[in-house]
């Protein structure tokens, strides 16, 4: 599974991880998938999770571990994670070799025949 984060996506994640781990429920890492929605059919899901689900991968980028959900990894394959900042919107952005469309916002994505229905951006 090849998966990668840039540098400052790294720092970003492994910032959350930090404070999650402080908590009463501590944290183990991020969990990257996708789901159903968005404009274009795909929308991706960034979650910090306490323990990965059963057949989770783990991808170790630098300090933190990710897990990508393993019914979505041929969806996630080459994808890379950056976290941009700007005027009007900062976040995590994902670039996905494997989208075949993306939506005008950036946030979802179809890959070829196999993506759902997406629903109109409101």
């Amino acid at each position: 599974m090849s998966l990668v984060l840039t540098e400052i996506a790294e720092l970003r994640l492994r910032t959350f991880l930090q404070a999650a781990r402080q908590s009463e429920n501590p944290v183990q890492g991020v969990r990257i998938s996708v789901e159903d929605g968005g404009c274009s059919g795909y929308q991706y899901a960034l979650k910090l999770i306490r323990e990965p689900q059963s057949g989770d991968l783990l991808v170790q980028q630098g300090n933190v571990n990710v897990y990508v959900a393993s019914n979505h990894a041929a969806l996630l394959e080459g994808v890379v994670v950056d976290y941009v900042e700007g005027l009007t919107q900062s976040g995590f952005k994902f670039t996905n070799p494997n989208a075949t469309d993306t939506c005008g916002c950036g946030q979802s994505f179809r890959a070829g025949d196999c993506s759902p229905a997406g629903v109109a951006c409101s």
